[in-house]
């Protein structure tokens, strides 16, 4: 049975992708934080880990990519998950009963046009993660408070839905990164996720972007991340999709000659885009 490190606990979104990407029962491993979920696949206590990397409105999770590059995890896979935000309570709370919304904060944001008309003016209450959230309205009995999350917290926890489909976008979907500590296989795949630094001087950045233009490479992301203790300078992360291998290494052959440094995350598949209901 594979071990998955997640941040979070069970009943959370990243159980959610960690068991649809795998499709066979895994052993989830518990994680307070990003940092300990990377811990633990570099301390070999797991055999992977699923972290969130961004969502389609609250944006990149940019400490996540530092704590890839610090922990030298490769990138092996992702995943989209659709993000289907529902309010539950414990049995038998009403609406009228509310006095706090507690969950993740990016839940919360997801969720800010429907709390604005519903509960205007409430006691919103960050927890570490949606999941945390609505298990704790169940150890604290706390009958004057909700939780936001997935159904299968509420399934979990025996908590009632009381409205769902809340958040705002209703495509709205995060996308989650597989990680190990060691890549695919040379050759494997047909997206990767890159990172690199470029000199300070006119057109550098558009000489690299242009590089995978002229090699049929499709860029679908690119990041600027600060780099720590460097003011004003920043490494550019890329996720890039390619149709023949070849143009790629080509690519990227080039790219290292026009760069000051380069890394590349993982060579794997690029996940179906298909968003599903929960």
């Amino acid at each position: 049975m594979k071990k998955v490190a997640i941040q979070g606990i069970k009943g959370s979104f990243h159980e959610d992708a960690a068991s649809r990407y795998f499709e066979e029962n895994v052993e989830i491993m518990e994680c307070r934080s990003f940092q300990k979920v990377c811990a633990m696949v570099d301390q070999d206590e797991a055999d992977f880990a699923v972290m969130a990397i961004e969502n389609s409105i609250a944006g990149s999770l940019l400490n996540n990519y530092a704590l890839m590059r610090d922990y030298h995890l490769r990138i092996i896979g992702e995943i989209y998950v659709h993000i289907q935000m529902n309010l539950m309570v414990l049995p038998g709370v009403k609406k009228e009963d509310l006095k706090e919304i507690h969950s993740h904060p990016i839940a919360l944001k997801q969720c800010v046009e429907y709390i604005d008309e519903n509960f205007n003016g409430i006691r919103l209450q960050e927890k570490s993660d949606t999941a945390g959230a609505a298990h704790g309205l169940t150890v604290d009995e706390n009958r004057t408070a909700a939780a936001i999350g997935n159904l299968r917290s509420a399934n979990l926890y025996g908590l009632e839905v009381l409205d769902t489909g809340i958040e705002t976008n209703k495509k709205n979907y995060t996308r989650f990164l597989v990680l190990a500590k060691h890549g695919n296989p040379a050759g494997y795949g047909n997206k990767a996720s890159i990172c690199f630094e470029v000199g300070h001087f006119h057109g550098a950045l558009a000489r690299v972007l242009n590089i995978f233009s002229e090699h049929h490479i499709n860029l679908t992301k690119i990041q600027s991340v600060p780099i720590i203790g460097k003011p004003k300078e920043y490494s550019f992360h890329l996720d890039i999709e390619w149709d023949s291998f070849d143009d790629y290494e080509k690519a990227i052959h080039l790219v290292l000659k026009n760069c000051s440094s380069l890394a590349i995350l993982g060579e794997y598949e690029r996940a179906d885009w298909e968003i599903h209901n929960q």
